[in-house]
């Protein structure tokens, strides 16, 4: 089995690393690539063609694992080409993934959950095609949540309103704690309920939220555009919240 990526950052060195098999052989391209890219396959040691028509043409799984600006653009150019399983893994928006299945004959629409180089990533799939991708259980957690292409997205962006509005409750409340001289205290409070680690994982989710809150924001944009704007008002608190941050 050939699995080509388009796209080679964490998300793809992750799964080479993962995914590992004899039966399992890897390509990807570095037509346009940066530097950094370039130099990121390399060091994978997968074969390397000349073009991603190339990657398209040859692979039995031919996986997307781009920006999400460019998942469309890259689904019209390539998915021509894919006589496979197209496996779509950028963060987009249903409406995209929808776009995206009328470049695509075989696409199944993946989400993953959790960390791709953490101990425990869970790959969500849907799609007619999902099923045919079950076999990946033995590399790493694998469900099929539904037949219609787009579930997987929906359900990423329902995570991402969890997590970004309690990121941005975590900031606001430790800010008001620290500028009442009651830092320390806040954590350790919380940390009777939450786990002796909690201080940590949450002053690790400020820091992370602070640095791309730019990127964060419009995610949560694209929450409010796809559903319906009346029923998130935490959502929406949250990004007039990250607003406040963005460079």
């Amino acid at each position: 089995m050939i699995i080509g990526f388009i796209g080679f950052g964490k998300v793809s060195r992750s799964l080479v690393g993962l995914l590992k098999s004899d039966d399992i052989s890897f390509i990807t391209s570095s037509e346009n690539r940066s530097p950094k890219t370039v130099d990121n396959i390399e060091k994978s040691g997968i074969e390397v063609l000349d073009t991603f028509k190339d990657v398209a043409c040859r692979s039995d799984i031919l996986i997307s694992a781009t920006s999400p600006k460019n998942a469309l653009g890259v689904a019209e150019r390539y998915g021509k080409y894919a006589k496979g399983i197209y496996l779509d893994l950028n963060n987009v928006s249903p409406d995209t993934t929808l776009k995206i299945n009328e470049s695509v004959d075989n696409l199944v629409d993946g989400a993953i959950i959790g960390k791709i180089d953490s101990d425990n990533p869970i790959l969500y799939l849907s799609g007619n095609d999902a099923a045919e991708l079950l076999f990946l259980n033995d590399f790493i957690q694998t469900e099929m949540i539904g037949g219609d292409v787009g579930d997987a997205s929906r359900l990423k962006l329902l995570r991402s309103a969890y997590t970004k509005a309690l990121s941005a409750l975590l900031i606001e409340s430790a800010e008001i704690a620290k500028n009442n001289d009651l830092e320390d205290e806040f954590f350790e409070m919380l940390s009777l309920t939450e786990g002796d680690d909690f201080k940590e994982k949450s002053l690790s989710r400020i820091n992370n939220t602070l640095k791309s809150s730019k990127r964060k924001s419009e995610e949560l944009e694209e929450i409010i555009d796809y559903f319906d704007e009346n029923e998130l008002i935490m959502v929406r608190a949250a990004l007039e919240k990250l607003s406040q941050y963005r460079p």
